[in-house]
């Protein structure tokens, strides 16, 4: 086992130092804009500038390591974070958190596919498991650190700013220092949104809708807990809770839709994603250990919606067009993380925090009411057993949409 991770070590230690990194300023910035006492608008304007620039950034960096390289790349990237988040903590303002954190979204875009194209390169089908299993575990480790290091130092403090921005200067050390040989450029497919829609029309809105869902959440949970007086290790633990959702529902869900028509697995999630926005409308104000429990049910269904809705494209899918399709997918996907934020954001301001279990609980019966609708317009035609072999997705505990970026190279 030692032979077949030496190649990567340097790589997922610069991968664990950049999630800490992105960990740390994904809870501290909503956080302190809420306790500025920004508007929902900003901060959610704030959320659907990132993943403009996230979506841009797909379609850019294959140009970049193209021209540059990986490690060149990496590190560039790397450091463009670190700038960013010090001007964040240098100019506490709107106007200028905005396009920065525009910035901060393209650049972590292109990390994320640097990262997972040099995996995919240096594993063979018969270590593809362990060294993507391995990855994950390192990101989710460093995520969570990253969370729950910001009620030790705080979030109203210069320090906060500069620990992550040291961080992301770690991320750079490991591989500007390793002697493994960097993987071939990438190379940027054709995307085609029309065949994808005459492939797929639950993929094209499922995906879509999974968008709006992790967009809204990942974006306002924070201003929704530090609005409802949640300290900030609560504020931590309450997105916690929503990642360790997604890692244990991930599985059983994606097995149950090998067995079953997908979009029945899907419409269980939408449903099950409905019930819980409806139970944190119904128990307001009840303390902070129903919160948790609602986030990790709701986590529990937000990440897996995308994966579910990417291998139903796959599954009606020709071998020569599952690349198109990942790509085309992920930036329908990006569109969604684009409304999301607004939304709850219109939501919040118009009705109280609780608005962002409304704008969630809308996404999840929108999502859930779509796949039933074309369940009934066209039946399964793909048995489970004659599905197409799909490229499988490297991180079978927890499927995002980034785990997908490897599939442009």
């Amino acid at each position: 086992m030692g032979a077949q991770l030496l190649p990567i070590v340097a790589l997922l230690t610069s991968t664990f130092f950049l999630l800490v990194g992105i960990g740390l300023q994904g809870i501290l910035m909503p956080v302190r804009a809420a306790s500025e006492g920004w508007n929902a608008y900003e901060i959610g304007l704030m959320g659907t500038a990132y993943a403009i620039a996230f979506t841009i950034g797909c379609l850019v960096a294959p140009r970049l390591v193209k021209s540059a390289g990986h490690i060149r790349t990496f590190s560039s990237l790397a450091a463009l974070l670190a700038v960013c988040v010090l001007l964040n903590g240098l100019w506490v303002s709107p106007i200028g958190w905005i396009p920065v954190r525009a910035l901060s979204g393209f650049a972590i875009a292109g990390a994320y596919m640097v990262i997972e194209s040099w995996l995919n390169e240096r594993v063979t089908n018969e270590t593809r498991g362990l060294v993507f299993s391995l990855y994950m575990a390192v990101s989710m480790a460093a995520m969570m650190g990253g969370q729950f290091s910001l009620p030790v130092v705080g979030e109203g403090v210069p320090a906060a700013f500069m620990l992550c921005a040291i961080f992301y200067a770690l991320a750079v050390i490991p591989n500007a220092l390793s002697r493994a040989p960097s993987p071939k450029p990438l190379v940027q497919a054709s995307l085609d949104l029309r065949m994808i829609w005459r492939n797929s029309p639950a993929a094209v809105v499922c995906v879509t809708l999974s968008g709006v869902l992790s967009g809204a959440w990942t974006n306002m949970a924070p201003v929704f807990g530090q609005r409802v007086g949640l300290s900030t290790a609560e504020i931590s633990t309450l997105l916690v809770a929503t990642m360790g959702g997604g890692l244990v529902f991930q599985f059983p869900l994606g097995r149950l839709s090998d067995r079953i028509d997908r979009r029945l697995v899907m419409v269980l999630a939408g449903l099950i994603g409905l019930s819980a926005a409806l139970a944190g409308l119904l128990v307001w104000g009840s303390g902070h250990l129903p919160l948790f429990a609602i986030a990790f049910v709701i986590g529990g269904v937000i990440y897996p919606a995308y994966s579910l809705a990417v291998a139903h494209a796959n599954d009606f899918a020709r071998p020569t067009d599952f690349v198109k399709i990942s790509g085309g997918l992920l930036i329908l996907y990006g569109f969604g993380t684009m409304a999301g934020p607004m939304l709850a954001a219109w939501l919040m301001e118009t009705i109280g925090p609780r608005g962002l279990f409304l704008a969630t609980g809308a996404s999840h019966a929108s999502f859930a009411t779509y796949a039933a609708w074309r369940m009934a317009r066209r039946p399964d035609v793909v048995p489970p057993a004659e599905r197409s072999d799909a490229p499988s997705l490297p991180t079978a505990p927890l499927t995002t949409p980034e785990s997908l970026r490897r599939e442009m190279a």
